[in-house]
């Protein structure tokens, strides 16, 4: 190997080491298995990506190693491309059997001794990458049956592999819809009245973003996606920056609810949002979908948010948050979840849970709000007991804001 080659591969490792690698415990777990058993020093895994290029996913070795996950150099610099073009055999106990490897720069720089190897193809067909034990010193005592206990390894990466493949998909997938969305400014917001129970009349409306595919994906799930690609609060703030564009049409009187999630108040965006929709009667509702690990932390983000509009705490008697986090966020609203208020004048355990919470708002200044009333006889009941509020398809169903504006106007 002449010096130029070996300064060229040296400078290469420097600046194509990646600062975070790529991770995979099973594949990290099943590469320290085969080596093990098969007594080499390193063993790895590679993909095939852009530029002609190989990359190191996986790096098992007891040995300072001068490269690791996130490697990448030609793939013509590899013995690994060479097998699976079929150059180089899968088990070469000494590079010195083959001529054609003194050409390449690795047998040198490592160097190479024994190097067992043999191609990843996913199920289809496709190549897409290599699976290698090998030892800086040649070992001819390695056969063609280590040969196959390297296989029966790569099997199982491989089927890891194409589990990790379908994840990459699925999250573009994802990612493409929310760009679009994004892109588009597809999303549509409908409001659904909020009525007082005592008197009938509305008194707000809460804010429910719709999709463009509603037939296929709920808005809920639209949400779960995009937490699971880590935009769950660029969708949130989208959501409430679309639901104020237009607050200013909403008459006098009546207040319009946002929902929010701990996340996205923590993230301390959703204040500026709320700023800019100027003197409007808003309502945050905070959503109890996610575990909250810090209500202290909460309740300081909750505090500038609370300039510009009044807290209610959604989904009461379902979600994450006892009593006493209750009492600690100092909520001005309250909204029983509906499994609460689904039959309640059939169920008298129902009643009486409704009625605790009726004089628990009372003690700590808050009001109910009764969601998913559907008929008379439920909202009777939350009458009789006290409940403030009350929200669902008996008084009226999610509709466009022209519509709503009508509806509040007709009904004041």
């Amino acid at each position: 190997m002449n010096m130029s080659a070996h300064a060229s591969l040296t400078a290469d490792v420097v600046t194509r080491l990646t600062p975070q690698p790529i991770k995979s415990d099973p594949i990290d777990r099943i590469l320290n298995a085969v080596r093990t058993h098969l007594g080499t020093e390193i063993a790895f895994a590679s993909r095939y990506v852009e530029n002609n290029e190989k990359e190191l996913t996986h790096v098992d070795s007891d040995l300072d190693l001068p490269m690791g996950p996130g490697f990448r150099d030609p793939r013509e610099n590899s013995y690994c491309w060479h097998i699976a073009e079929g150059r180089l055999p899968e088990l070469i106990r000494d590079p010195a059997d083959f001529p054609f490897t003194q050409d390449i720069a690795i047998t040198h720089f490592l160097p190479v001794g024994c190097h067992l190897n043999t191609p990843l193809r996913l199920s289809d067909g496709t190549l897409y990458g290599s699976f290698c034990c090998l030892s800086r010193n040649p070992d001819r005592t390695m056969t063609e049956r280590d040969v196959d206990v390297l296989r029966a390894f790569a099997a199982l990466a491989v089927e890891q592999i194409e589990a990790n493949v379908e994840t990459d998909f699925r999250r573009e997938r994802i990612n493409a819809r929310i760009d679009k969305l994004l892109e588009e400014k597809s999303l549509d917001i409908h409001q659904q009245p909020i009525h007082s129970i005592q008197t009938g009349k509305p008194v707000g409306v809460e804010c429910l973003s719709r999709f463009p595919d509603a037939m296929m994906r709920s808005p809920d799930k639209w949400f779960d996606e995009a937490a699971e690609v880590g935009r769950g609060v660029e969708l949130e703030l989208l959501a409430v920056e679309v639901a104020l564009a237009n607050v200013d049409q909403m008459p006098a009187g009546f207040y319009v609810s946002v929902n929010a999630s701990p996340e996205a108040i923590m993230s301390g965006k959703l204040a500026k949002i709320l700023e800019r929709a100027g003197k409007v009667d808003l309502v945050v509702e905070v959503t109890e979908h996610q575990q909250v690990n810090d209500f202290n932390a909460l309740r300081e983000a909750l505090k500038p948010i609370s300039k510009h509009a009044r807290i209610a705490i959604d989904d009461v008697g379902s979600g994450y948050a006892g009593l006493r986090h209750l009492v600690d966020l100092s909520p001005d609203l309250l909204k029983l979840d509906m499994e609460l208020t689904r039959d309640i004048h059939q169920d008298i355990a129902r009643c009486a849970l409704v009625g605790a919470m009726v004089r628990f708002a009372e003690a700590i200044g808050s009001k109910l709000i009764a969601e998913g009333i559907e008929n008379e006889e439920e909202a009777a009941v939350l009458k009789r007991l006290g409940v403030e509020y009350g929200q669902g398809y008996h008084f009226a169903k999610p509709m466009p804001m022209a519509d709503a504006i009508k509806h509040l106007m007709k009904k004041r």
